[in-house]
């Protein structure tokens, strides 16, 4: 479905064909960087465009005298009520009030679905995110990058790509033997021992004591002193999968659901590592050789090794990185290149949601990817900021059950998923967010999640009181004449939902929903208060039916926007406050 945006960039591309044939445009100018968007100053107009200024110079112009000529193409185009040049070259075009009042029809006929695009048809987009080791329940470290990455799938399909959402499970490492270390002991303690305290370097949490009770029930005495290497490998897989299953539950209270859970050691044991470090080598992208000594004062410890190296530094990265160790096991890069390997074979854009903790690692993995796919997949890596938890400006102290930090679990169970989910996507992710309990709850308008609800729970309730007034919005073609300027920016900023969506789609920033939509509640709430100040105002007025159920229908419309955003983000609107 077309969209007002859709039908007016439709009108600069008819503008810019006329002046091709003229002759005033070459027809192998670059149109990709023409946009059409709604001006800064809303006083300037409704929408503009930069056509005149991307394509001056391939037509040896100045980007006024090209205005000129596409205002005359642009002034012809249905229902532009006027087109002004403004600075070094933008078009503003003025819209009649039957095209905004053909975008309210639009909403209204696609529900749901406003918003909607295919512009990423055919696109197969892999999304790994959490990817937490699985050491025990989800933590608020782990809950930012959670939320990004499943809204973030969530725009993606919402605009035509085929997403898979994959969680990469790093059961390969020291940290797996630590966590069946742990489950042992925990396994020897349900058997009735005394474990006195936990040791330093093992897991101290009480959520392995479930796992420890599972284990004494299935194998009873049988491993209480058998040798570790008798009992090691079974723990680690036992104890992965109670974790895993641990994690399941935990994400599922943010309403997460991985398609696809894949493990490190599997990862390993297939021989996929080998087979990337091939394709590399038969490419010329490997060598033996020696690394840099590290900078400044040298380690007492260090000596001049030969590795197997990745020319990475050929693909963007600082320097060359080994892809096994010095006893020739795989480096943790080696791995993760084959996983990406793996993930590419299946995909046409990749992107990894990771802490910020992790940025010195992108710049390897991307030169991994680009050298490993030829430069054909794509490998986006958003890089999330930590949480930092406060309760009324206070820091939130440990986690008395948890031993040593905050379950995501306790504070989903404490304020909802919904509250989370928005305030995780309420700033951007590269930057930091202070998530304070008491200002997440709080019922006012500094807290975005109750502003936005509020407002959709807000207009339901307007709906309903209209109704038993005997009003009921008005088809569209009934409310040309009934809104004021005011109503008429709030329609035009709703109208904003389908570029916004595109917009973040594109960017891969899930948070400009947010941020847009805490704009429209401002808008709305704003709007609706006027009547507040001046009865004549209020929406619902039986005494003026006409107009009442015109704007009935515009906030209807807001509210189907609101709704649908919120969808995006994975937060259940509210109906009732």
């Amino acid at each position: 479905m077309q969209t007002i945006f859709d039908i007016y960039a439709a009108e600069v591309n008819r503008a810019i064909d006329a002046l091709v044939a003229a002759g005033t445009v070459p027809a192998d100018a670059n149109r990709k960087p023409v946009t059409l968007e709604p001006p800064r100053d809303p006083t300037h107009g409704d929408l503009s465009t930069n056509a005149a200024m991307v394509l001056a110079k391939p037509a040896k112009t100045n980007p006024r005298a090209l205005a000129e000529a596409l205002k005359q193409e642009l002034a012809a185009a249905p229902h532009v009520e006027a087109v002004e040049i403004a600075g070094p070259g933008f078009l503003n075009l003025r819209l009649a009030e039957p095209a905004w009042i053909a975008e309210l029809a639009r909403i209204g006929e696609a529900g749901a679905h406003y918003g909607r695009s295919s512009f990423g048809e055919g696109v197969r987009a892999n999304i790994e995110y959490v990817s937490a080791n699985p050491t025990g329940p989800m933590h608020m470290g782990h809950c930012r990058g959670a939320v990004v990455g499943d809204a973030l799938a969530t725009l993606l399909e919402f605009t035509g790509h085929d997403v898979i959402r994959e969680y990469y499970v790093n059961d390969a490492g020291g940290q797996v033997d630590v966590l069946a270390r742990s489950a042992h002991l925990r396994y020897l303690e349900a058997l009735g021992e005394d474990i006195g305290e936990i040791p330093e370097g093992l897991y101290p949490g009480d959520y392995l004591k479930p796992v420890g009770d599972a284990l004494a029930r299935e194998y009873g005495d049988e491993l209480r002193n058998a040798p570790e290497a008798d009992w090691l490998p079974t723990f680690r897989r036992k104890a992965v999968d109670a974790m895993l299953e641990l994690i399941r539950t935990d994400l599922g209270k943010l309403g997460i659901h991985h398609d696809l859970f894949s493990s490190e050691y599997d990862l390993q044991r297939s021989g996929a590592v080998d087979r990337a470090e091939a394709r590399l080598r038969e490419m010329g992208h490997v060598y033996e050789g020696v690394l840099e000594p590290p900078k400044g004062e040298l380690p007492d410890d260090w000596e001049p090794v030969e590795l197997t190296l990745f020319r990475a530094s050929e693909f963007g990265d600082d320097v060359d990185r080994p892809l096994k160790k010095s006893d020739g096991s795989w480096t943790y890069f080696g791995a993760d290149a084959a996983y990406h390997l793996q993930k590419a074979e299946q995909a046409d854009l990749l992107i990894d949601i990771w802490g910020a903790d992790h940025a010195g690692t992108v710049k390897r993995i991307k030169a991994a990817v680009e050298a490993l796919t030829g430069g054909k997949v794509p490998l986006d890596v958003l890089l999330v900021q930590m949480v930092r938890l406060f309760r009324a400006g206070e820091p939130v102290k440990m986690s008395k059950r948890s031993g040593n930090f905050v379950t995501l679990a306790e504070v989903v169970d404490e304020v909802g998923k919904d509250a989370v989910r928005f305030m995780m996507l309420s700033r951007r992710a590269d930057a930091p967010l202070d998530f304070d309990f008491a200002k997440v709850k709080e019922q006012s308008k500094d807290n975005p999640v109750f502003y936005v609800q509020y407002a959709h729970a807000r207009i339901q309730s307007m709906l309903r009181r209209a109704e038993a007034e005997g009003l009921a919005p008005a088809p569209p073609e009934d409310c040309a004449g009934h809104f004021d300027e005011t109503d008429q920016a709030l329609l035009q900023l709703a109208a904003q939902l389908p570029r916004i969506v595109r917009l973040a789609a594109e960017a891969h920033e899930p948070h400009r929903v947010a941020f847009f939509l805490e704009s429209l509640a401002a808008a709305f709430h704003a709007n609706y208060n006027r009547g507040n100040d001046d009865p004549a105002l209020r929406v619902v007025r039986p005494e003026d039916a006409a107009r009442s159920n015109a704007r009935l229908a515009l906030n209807r419309a807001v509210g189907q926007v609101i709704a649908n955003g919120l969808g995006l983000m994975g937060v259940e609107p509210a109906h009732e406050m």
